[in-house]
């Protein structure tokens, strides 16, 4: 055998394992990716005030600067992920079976994923008990603690509401295990073609657009306005619709706010479904050269104002590494943004279940590290004069 005839055989060899390797990545992440609306639920979409030009829009677009958060990575803080763990509180359904005694209580898993008991009902949000934020089980964000409760052992839920189909907030691992659960899934246009994929019934999928609503039990369960984006691959950017969520009981009201920008639809939220007992707005993996996509804490703060929140239970953070910033940062400033503004945070243990009516004494769980201040690193989401 020549060198060349070597060569071309290496190469081909190369070739055909390169081919392997994406096809067994295109199977692993094949399911994942969801579908496509196609019928009467894409018919559905094309009639909302949302839909424009083939894709949903936000009423405010979305300011990115592409290369500033290129060359932003650069600032990327050494403490983006905990160094030592982090101080969850496990549990099993025996802690759920006593009702709050004010009538609501909340449990946050990390991230976005909260479970919210409201006048004798459960609503989960944004579930993700898998190991990755990612189509892939190899690669990609990962969490940095197991489930606090573990997904067997959670209650019986009467509604799961999801915000939009990022893969931080709708994980086809955790949806396909609840597919045979007798729930109520609650998404935004166009997300139940994922849920309908991956097993659940259509049944059981209610699609709101912003404004609609639908009752579960004695429970009201509105979808509001909120400022984002959608897509779980190259091609669907903005192909579904992305929202917030407000749970109206008969005694107490809770809001939600998915992943957002802050956008002036957030005073006609608290001046229509207001004022609620507790919010639970993102404060987390925010930057200043993507100003609109994630609200950061202190707008956060000025969001929960705006929509007449109580009792602001921040989210979208100590879970996964999906900003630059440092891990503990976005709980820091959110807690100095409501002193400043007088307003109450509580901050649970990932796990931790809590009454926003009769809180617990604050409690710093987490590690004192270094954070840029809001004066020192503001977000300013764009356009809202």
């Amino acid at each position: 055998m020549t060198w060349r005839s070597g060569v071309a055989r290496g190469a081909r060899w190369t070739g055909a394992l390169l081919a392997i390797a994406l096809v067994a990545t295109l199977a692993d992440a094949w399911t994942a990716l969801g579908s496509r609306a196609t019928g009467e639920r894409r018919a559905r979409m094309e009639r909302s005030p949302q839909w424009k030009d083939g894709h949903f829009e936000n009423p405010q677009p979305l300011k990115n600067d592409l290369w500033g958060s290129m060359a932003a990575l650069q600032e990327t803080s050494p403490d983006v992920s905990p160094r030592v763990p982090v101080p969850a509180v496990a549990g099993d359904r025996q802690r759920f079976v006593t009702p709050p005694t004010t009538g609501l209580r909340v449990t946050w898993f990390g991230h976005s994923s909260v479970l919210v008991e409201i006048d004798g009902h459960r609503v989960l949000t944004d579930p993700i008990w898998s190991e990755r934020a990612s189509p892939l089980s190899w690669v990609g964000p990962r969490r940095w603690y197991s489930p606090p409760v573990p997904f067997a052992e959670l209650p019986n839920i009467d509604a799961v509401v999801i915000s939009h189909d990022h893969y931080d907030h709708l994980d086809q691992g955790t949806i396909s295990a609840m597919k045979d659960w007798n729930t109520t899934f609650i998404v935004p246009l166009g997300v139940g073609a994922h849920l309908a994929s991956w097993g659940v019934p259509e049944a059981r999928i209610v699609e709101l657009d912003w404004w609609e609503r639908t009752r579960v039990g004695g429970l009201e369960i509105v979808c509001t306005p909120a400022r984002h984006a959608s897509g779980r691959n190259v091609i669907d950017k903005d192909a579904k619709l992305w929202a917030g969520y407000a749970v109206l009981g008969p005694r107490h009201r809770a809001y939600y706010s998915g992943d957002t920008g802050l956008l002036p639809a957030m005073k006609d939220i608290g001046e229509r479904l207001g004022p609620f007992d507790v919010t639970m707005i993102e404060v987390g993996q925010y930057h200043r050269t993507w100003p609109d996509w994630h609200i950061g804490p202190e707008q956060a703060v000025l969001a929960h104002q705006w929509v007449r929140g109580r009792v602001l239970l921040p989210v979208h953070w100590g879970l996964f590494a999906l900003a630059m910033h440092g891990w503990t940062e976005p709980i820091e400033r959110a807690i100095a943004a409501a002193g400043s503004s007088g307003q109450m945070v509580i901050a649970p243990r990932p796990g931790q279940s809590v009454e926003p009516g009769a809180p617990p004494a604050f409690e710093r769980w987490w590690p004192e590290l270094p954070w840029k201040t809001g004066a020192q690193d503001p977000i300013v989401s764009t356009q809202l004069n």
